[in-house]
């Protein structure tokens, strides 16, 4: 098995906020975190898909939402056709070039049972898991590993460790990350706007590889602070959602808005927000999803760190 682990360092502009619990103080770190894994990813190269495979990338939870964003720049970029997957949905019988896991906790039961099915396939297909920890089950029963054990959590809820490994496999493909981790160190540094703080419901919208990131925004509401969120492509908000916009309901843009959108979400009373570097660098924006949730959380009374009903992972029985 190859195994692959943490990059050389890279500088980042230092935070000037002081966060109070471990939610926040994770929240802070990722800019740092993503230049660790950009560095890493020259490193772990050959362990990642190459140009021309066709690739499965399955995860659970946040994990599938990396996956759809990986999924979709991978094909934008030319690097190859690539699906993503639920861990429990992925289609038997389709066949890939090479299907990469992803896992932090490397414990799901549903990827384990995925991993025991594929590994009585003929013929074997190459298996890439990227979790936090190398010595999990997941690890083990794949062919190649990349920890990023510098970027695990101690919270349930994930952050630093979804966006590091997108990171990662972004900077495969290509992408500078630097950019990003400049542009979240500022939202970082900057006031959390009123209006998102007082929102009562959040719809994310995205276009491209920016969908799996709207999902996962929602997400994170969701799990930090259980609050009312919904996701869909830019384009599909006018099919249906755009019934519940309405005052202190905020439409939250990742990459460019469809044209005629602003002032249709405004008709209807409703606060379109979209930042320039919501377009720019959308990985940043959703640090500043990460704030608003944690934020929203505690003035709700409530834990970000151990949210109701969630468990670091899926565990499941025998039955």
């Amino acid at each position: 098995m190859s195994s692959y682990g943490m990059g050389e360092q890279m500088s980042v502009p230092e935070q000037a906020v002081v966060f109070p619990g471990s939610t926040e103080a994770e929240i802070a770190s990722q800019p740092a975190c993503w230049l660790r894994a950009a560095a890493l990813a020259r490193e772990a190269s050959p362990a990642l898909p190459r140009r021309g495979e066709r690739v499965a990338v399955v995860g659970c939870g946040t994990s599938w939402f990396i996956a759809q964003s990986y999924a979709s720049a991978r094909e934008a970029s030319g690097h190859g056709e690539t699906d993503a997957f639920a861990a429990s949905e992925m289609p038997p019988a389709r066949r890939y070039d090479r299907v990469l896991v992803l896992s932090r906790s490397g414990t799901t039961t549903e990827v384990l049972d995925l991993l025991g099915r594929l590994a009585g396939t003929a013929p074997t297909v190459p298996i890439t898991a990227i979790t936090a920890d190398a010595s999990t089950p997941v690890a083990a029963a794949a062919g190649a590993v990349i920890a990023l054990d510098f970027a695990d959590e101690q919270s349930v809820v994930q952050t630093r460790y979804a966006t590091t490994e997108l990171a990662l496999l972004l900077a495969h493909l290509g992408q500078d990350i630097e950019p990003m981790a400049v542009g979240a160190a500022e939202i970082l540094q900057a006031d959390l706007p009123d209006e998102l703080l007082r929102a009562e419901q959040f719809t994310f919208l995205g276009t491209g590889w920016t969908c799996g990131l709207a999902s996962e925004a929602a997400l994170k509401l969701r799990e930090a602070a259980g609050f009312w969120t919904e996701s869909y492509p830019a384009m599909e908000y006018r099919h249906g959602p755009i019934a519940v916009a309405g005052p202190r309901r905020v439409v939250w843009l990742f990459g460019p808005a469809p044209i005629g959108l602003a002032e249709e979400v405004a008709a209807a009373g409703g606060l379109l927000w979209q930042p320039p570097e919501a377009v720019l660098t959308p990985l940043a924006e959703l640090v500043r999803v990460h704030r608003v949730a944690a934020a929203i959380a505690r003035g709700r009374g409530l834990d970000p760190d151990r949210p109701r009903n969630l468990t670091r992972s899926v565990i499941l029985l025998p039955r």
